[in-house]
């Protein structure tokens, strides 16, 4: 048996990667590059390259809501990308297709089920996007990982899986770096915050925390994680910056442009608090960790999933919501809020603790395996 995994959710994919083991051969479709223009190998290809797994490009187009040249060429690559998942399919030859959405799952999946492979999606977010809820029509399994998004699905198809969250990510395997604090003495030390826009990085979260940056580092300490993307700089800026902070405040700065899954484990161990984006899997993440947050979600978002997610962690008790449009000066505040409340925050996990299925990638393996045997 041979299993295709596509679609636009790396963490958990990587996750139901690791559950599969030697269990079947995997063969991923994907994109190669994160931003075509600049020929950045995307994080997927790293990720999956580094597992030996066959990869598959897959140049497929997509509809976006900025109109302009970009987008114009994104629409018309569209059937390209039916034309080349017909190619790929028909070379690999997979018994079923495992999608976790996004606009390469839907060509490849489409095709799959002109070609009768059994095809098996997993959404996300509370509001799923086109690509999955089209794909939901001739899907033989939908696994979700809110109870709210079984109103978008055929109810005899949805199974309640929960988010799979990588197993790397929830252990310490290897330190980026030694931080002389634990979350156990945040009385005597001084808290650490962990600044993430997500495995791609936010300029715009880079730039709230720049403006703030010497107010944060004389009472926290700062890990942050910039992206690396050309257009901005960002990460070569910051290092440059950090290089000319004093001494006491430099020594509180840890910078990073990406973080590897064995080093996340440190990461989420050592922070008091995440400020970042409120992508699917980061919240699913900060629920195992049990680690409170600031949401800056982001504003183009599909279906505003991101302001979703931030909403109902809020309305928890476990978040803070910080708009990107607002001002730097009001993020600091929330901090100062938040830090002074660890404690409470923390506590009030035990109201979302029941949308984190530790067994969600074993729930999901286990299903289509055996699905695929009857």
């Amino acid at each position: 048996m041979k299993i295709l995994i596509t679609g636009g959710h790396l963490g958990p994919a990587l996750a139901i990667i690791a559950e599969i083991g030697n269990k079947a051969p995997i063969i991923f479709v994907g994109r190669k590059y994160a931003l075509e223009q600049e020929k950045t190998l995307s994080l997927e290809y790293k990720e999956i390259a580094k597992r030996n797994i066959p990869f598959y490009h897959l140049p497929a187009g997509r509809f976006t809501r900025l109109l302009n040249l970009m987008s114009i060429y994104n629409v018309l690559k569209i059937p390209l990308g039916f034309y080349q998942a017909l190619a790929v399919l028909t070379k690999i030859k997979p018994d079923l297709i495992l999608s976790f959405g996004g606009y390469i799952g839907l060509p490849v999946c489409s095709i799959g089920f002109l070609l009768r492979v059994p095809i098996f999606i997993h959404e996300q977010t509370m509001k799923p996007g086109l690509a999955n809820r089209l794909t939901g029509f001739f899907a033989k399994k939908i696994f979700i990982s809110f109870p709210e998004s079984r109103k978008y699905f055929p109810r005899s198809k949805v199974i309640v899986s929960g988010n799979p969250v990588r197993k790397a990510v929830l252990t310490i395997h290897r330190k980026p770096f030694d931080i002389k604090t634990t979350s156990d003495v945040v009385k005597k030390n001084k808290p650490v915050i962990y600044f993430t826009g997500g495995s791609l990085g936010s300029h715009s979260v880079n730039a709230h925390l720049e403006k703030v940056l010497p107010q944060i580092l004389k009472n926290y300490i700062v890990i942050h994680q910039t992206g690396r993307i050309r257009h901005y700089n960002d990460y070569q800026r910051l290092m440059e910056k950090r290089s000319k902070l004093p001494t006491e405040l430099k020594k509180n700065y840890y910078l990073r442009d990406y973080f590897y899954e064995n080093e996340l484990g440190y990461v989420y161990g050592t922070s008091n608090l995440v400020v970042g984006r409120s992508g699917a899997n980061t919240v699913f993440e900060l629920i195992a960790w049990r680690i409170p947050s600031i949401f800056i979600p982001l504003p183009w978002s599909a279906n505003q999933e991101q302001l979703k997610h931030a909403q109902l962690f809020q309305k928890a008790g476990v978040a803070e919501i910080f708009q990107q449009s607002d001002n730097s000066e009001n993020l600091l505040r929330i901090i100062e809020k938040v830090s002074a409340n660890l404690e409470s925050y923390k506590n009030n996990f035990k109201n979302v603790k029941l949308l984190y299925k530790e067994n969600a990638a074993e729930i999901i393996v286990q299903t289509i395996l055996s699905d695929y045997s009857s």
